[in-house]
This record gives C-alpha cells, structure tokens and sequence, in this order.
C-alpha cells in the first residue's frame, strides 16, 4: 500500500476517534468552540464516517468500510433515539435504513469471506 494512503487513512481514523470519543474537545482545538448538545452528537457521526474512510482507505477495502460505517451508525442513532430522546422526524426510518444497509452489505461481504 502506498505509504502516504497509510498515514492519511490512519489519520482520519484516530481523528474519528477523537471525535467519537471526546467530540467537545475537538471542536474547541479545531474551532476554537466546545461542540455540545446536537453539534456533538452530528460531530460523532462524522467521526463515524472518518472510521469507515480510514477502514476502506488503509485496507483497500470499500466494502469494509462502509459496512464498518453503517453498522455503527445505525447503533449510534438507536443510542441517540432511545436514551437521550432525540428523536427527529427521520430519526427511525435513518436507524431502519442504515440497519437494512448493513444486513446487505454483511451479506455481501460474508459470501466474500467464505469464497
């Protein structure tokens, strides 16, 4: 793998991380403001995103990716939804899209695995 891919793909997912993990703190030394309330909560599901980014980037696997991207996702808006109430009009129908998502791709890539 190309060494460059490898430092940025590595790069976005300790971002991601960081984002999941501690989303007020990022914000604060990216923006210079505390991300709090509905900006924390879209800042780890872009922090989501960057794992699923880094996944397919580091191993060339797209697939991996945003399997990886989906199935946390769906967890994630599930937690939002059931113990902290936020409950948008798309909210659900986001959960029960991303939960199909990630049935089909888990399908896809485990007729992968076993070939």
């Amino acid at each position: 793998m190309n060494r460059a891919l490898a430092v940025a793909a590595i790069g976005e997912i300790v971002t991601g991380l960081a984002l999941v993990a501690i989303p007020a703190l990022v914000g604060e030394l990216l923006l210079g403001e505390a991300l709090v309330g509905v900006a924390a909560a879209a800042a780890r599901v872009a922090g989501i995103a960057l794992i699923g980014l880094g996944i397919a980037c580091w191993r060339s696997k797209p697939l991996e990716g945003m399997l990886s991207y989906s199935i946390l996702v769906t967890f994630y808006l599930a937690y939002l939804g059931l113990a902290h109430g936020m409950t948008g009009i798309l909210l659900w129908p986001a959960v029960v899209l991303h939960a199909v998502l990630s049935l089909l791709l888990a399908r896809i890539w485990w007729g992968d695995a076993i070939k």
